[in-house]
């Protein structure tokens, strides 16, 4: 399993080993969203994962959720930060909200369906409060 990483949709290549790191800041805007999406799909494509499309696909959905909850919930600047290395890519979207979030049922609803899919399709996910800054992260 050493260049290869299984997870629930079978196995992916692994980020290489120190890939590295991306912190980028956003306003709160709506068009804050379609930008970390492509932020993430540009270093995802650097790191050599250009040929994985499900890991692109998966990780741009749950950044575009993450960061929707952080416009949304704290109207404020969020910070998307990514990093990979030894086999684990990890996002975290920070913004100043309070608010922890809470996994739905999906249901038939078009709203509330974000931390389902985080929690569906993420390796592991969580969320820490840092003072007045509240940092949600997943793992794939």
């Amino acid at each position: 399993m050493d260049n290869m990483l299984q997870l629930r949709n079978g196995p992916h290549r692994q980020p290489p080993v120190g890939a590295g790191h991306l912190t980028a800041e956003y306003d709160p805007r709506p068009s804050a969203i379609r930008e970390a999406r492509a932020e993430v799909r540009r270093q995802l494509e650097l790191w050599g994962l250009a040929g994985q499309d499900d890991v692109l696909d998966t990780a741009e959905l749950l950044v575009s959720e993450l960061a929707t909850n952080a416009l949304l919930h704290s109207a404020s600047r969020f910070r998307v930060t990514l990093s990979a290395a030894h086999g684990i890519l990890r996002c975290e979207v920070q913004d100043a909200g309070r608010r922890t979030p809470q996994v739905l049922d999906a249901g038939g609803s078009e709203s509330g369906r974000g931390m389902f899919l985080v929690d569906a399709l993420a390796r592991r996910w969580g969320c820490h409060q840092d003072g007045q800054r509240k940092t949600v992260w997943f793992e794939l």
